[in-house]
């Protein structure tokens, strides 16, 4: 088996000159990921190469996969995925895998930074206060699950577990959501490639495939996502995201 000229031109175009040194160890199955990776599974979706690039950095921190994070953070910034955007990725996924999971890879993605000649700390991107956060944070979680959801999730929640959902409206939406460099739609699709490849958050990845329709993205683009998230986390995770979409937002019969 050969690698296609497609997936050729398109790992080209993310890693310029660069001759992987498994081609040399393990030429059978570079030319099957490549094709795969790079050819095959592009070929099923309409994402921009940007968004694409976004999403699987987002889901290889949720995976831990440092080495390939590394190498993909290189090709996101060669094809565009500004400092500011690699950033809030990493940003983003505090609220979903925890610092401990993040930690490492806000380092990798500072040390790929400072070796392309990018100037820490960045420009802040947070538009909330002490003040804040917590209606700001409150109001962009009601445009992600919707007024009446949030309504019930703090009518519903018992005494003692109120204080989980302020925390969650005023840190993970009034932190995480209310910043710049990443719109609100992009976000949400943060959060579902996160989700989707951490594993084991299978009510949340419901809640997100929803919360994604809520924002303006439609089944189609979550199917888009998990098809690029392929690769990189496997058919388990890839199939129960699908899953998830499909309870959310069933096909429509042609």
């Amino acid at each position: 088996m050969a690698i296609s000229e497609a997936a050729e031109r398109n790992h080209e175009q993310l890693f310029p000159g660069r001759v992987s040194t498994l081609e040399q160890t393990d030429p059978e199955l570079v030319e099957y990921f490549d094709n795969f990776a790079f050819d095959e599974v592009i070929a099923h979706d309409d994402l921009d190469v940007h968004t694409r690039l976004m999403v699987q950095l987002a889901a290889l921190i949720a995976c831990q996969a440092r080495g390939e994070y590394r190498v993909m953070l290189g090709a996101a910034l060669t094809v565009g995925v500004t400092p500011v955007e690699a950033k809030e990725i990493v940003y983003q996924a505090v609220a979903y895998v925890g610092m401990g999971k993040a930690f490492d890879f806000l380092h990798i993605t500072n040390d790929v930074l400072t070796e392309r000649g990018v100037t820490l700390p960045l420009p802040g991107q947070s538009t909330t206060t002490p003040d804040t956060r917590a209606e700001l944070g409150y109001a962009v979680q009601s445009q992600v699950v919707g007024a009446a959801r949030m309504a019930s999730l703090y009518d519903d929640a018992p005494a003692d577990e109120l204080h989980i959902q302020r925390l969650l409206s005023a840190n993970c939406f009034g932190d995480h959501y209310t910043r710049g460099g990443i719109d609100l739609p992009t976000r949400e699709l943060l959060t579902f490639a996160i989700l989707v490849a951490q594993g084991g958050c299978d009510p949340q990845v419901r809640g997100h495939v929803s919360g994604n329709l809520n924002v303006g993205n439609g089944r189609q683009v979550l199917i888009d996502v998990l098809t690029q998230l392929l690769p990189y986390i496997g058919y388990p995770r890839t199939l129960n995201g699908l899953r998830a979409v499909d309870d959310v937002v069933p096909a429509v019969a042609d």
